[in-house]
């Protein structure tokens, strides 16, 4: 029961931590990053795709994305999907690729952008302890059905906490990086 336990914080607080790294990924940082474009779709032939479905995104540079469409009649609904996004970017094209450039952040962005990435690591957080409390009661549970004993439930509730601990240090860590990151002239 305990192992079970142990498993099932395990594997939500693993989820809770990807799932911050994917989030943090879209949040622009001043550089080009293909992962910034994963939320558009485009409208292509009457339904929504994926930019990832529809095109190749590369970066030449530190300030430049790419985006070579796999079929020329997708450029304009390709731009018109990334001028028309929340993320403030501008799209031009040449007629056979998309170019985007990111512009340099202001100060008073970069503190959003900070904001914006210590919401997602209090959101990964709050999953950690989420997950943590599903243990515990299973935990508990287990002790009242007289399934563990009171010794293990104490150690099993220990290991979880210690579990719940190192993912919340790794949550605070990924921000220390992303924040270090976003914050860089």
């Amino acid at each position: 029961m305990q192992d079970e336990a142990l498993e099932l914080a395990e594997d939500g607080m693993k989820e809770a931590i990807d799932r911050l790294r994917k989030n943090l990924a879209q949040v622009r940082a001043g550089r080009a990053n293909p992962s910034l474009l994963d939320s558009i779709n485009v409208d292509c032939y009457g339904s929504k795709m994926s930019l990832k479905g529809v095109a190749t995104i590369s970066v030449p540079d530190a300030r430049m994305l790419v985006i070579k469409p796999w079929d020329r009649n997708m450029i304009g609904p390709i731009e018109k999907a990334i001028n028309s996004s929340s993320l403030g970017l501008n799209s031009n094209n040449d007629g056979t690729v998309v170019r985007v450039p990111i512009p340099q952040l202001t100060e008073e962005r970069r503190r959003d952008l900070v904001r914006q990435a210590k919401k997602y690591v209090e959101e990964a957080k709050i999953a950690c302890r989420g997950v943590r409390r599903d243990s515990n009661d299973m935990l508990k549970q287990a002790e009242k059905d007289k399934e563990i004993s009171e010794d293990d439930l104490k150690r099993g509730l220990d290991s979880v906490q210690e579990l719940t601990n190192t993912y919340v240090e790794e949550a605070d860590d990924i921000l220390k990086k992303k924040e270090a990151e976003i914050m860089e002239v």
